[in-house]
């Protein structure tokens, strides 16, 4: 079709007649205007794609409204074109009010590791008080998370005297450490 006036009053009646050859010849002619409007103001080429569907499907459906007396149908797609960007926008915000809604309501989780530094420097100062081999046999246990089986192959001690060293060191440790909680 031409860019003369006829052929758009030609294109705006077939339109509003409900002719789909209308629809076609509006969507070839001003689709392009309506996806460059959205795209400059949303700057997202997949949004821009479906305000343009949109706009189109609105068009179609309420062309029961559209009066060519009162506007020029591309003038009258530009309208419409601007309320699917601006829903566009607001639903944008809806999302983004959603998300910060949900990022505040889940809580934050502080860690605090206070109550573990104290932990970890008692068990080393209680460590320290043990015998040298029942030390080195606590801290691989404890520090290196070594199972018995591989302390006794670091130290090269028999496994039944690493689990005897582990079993006795925890007695005392335990015995210790309640005593340092009773004082509290």
């Amino acid at each position: 079709m031409n860019d003369d006036p006829m052929d758009e009053t030609a294109i705006a009646d077939a339109f509003a007649a409900g002719d789909e050859a209308g629809l076609a010849a509006a969507y070839t002619r001003w689709s392009a205007l309506v996806h460059t409007l959205a795209l400059r103001s949303l700057g997202d080429h997949g949004e821009a794609e479906d305000v343009t569907q949109k706009v189109f499907v609105a068009a179609w459906r309420s062309r029961h409204r559209y009066d060519s007396s009162k506007s020029r149908l591309g003038a009258w797609l530009v309208g419409i074109t601007r309320h699917c960007i601006a829903d566009a926008h607001e639903a944008r915000s809806r999302v983004r009010r959603a998300e910060e809604a949900h990022a505040a309501d889940r809580p934050v989780a502080v860690m605090d590791h206070s109550d573990e530094l104290v932990e970890r420097l008692t068990m080393a100062e209680e460590l320290d008080r043990l015998e040298p081999v029942p030390r080195d046999v606590m801290r691989l246990a404890f520090y290196s998370d070594l199972t018995h089986t591989e302390i006794a192959d670091d130290l090269g001690l028999p496994l039944g005297t690493v689990k005897s060293h582990i079993r006795r060191s925890l007695v005392r440790l335990r015995t210790r450490l309640e005593v340092n909680d009773d004082a509290y």
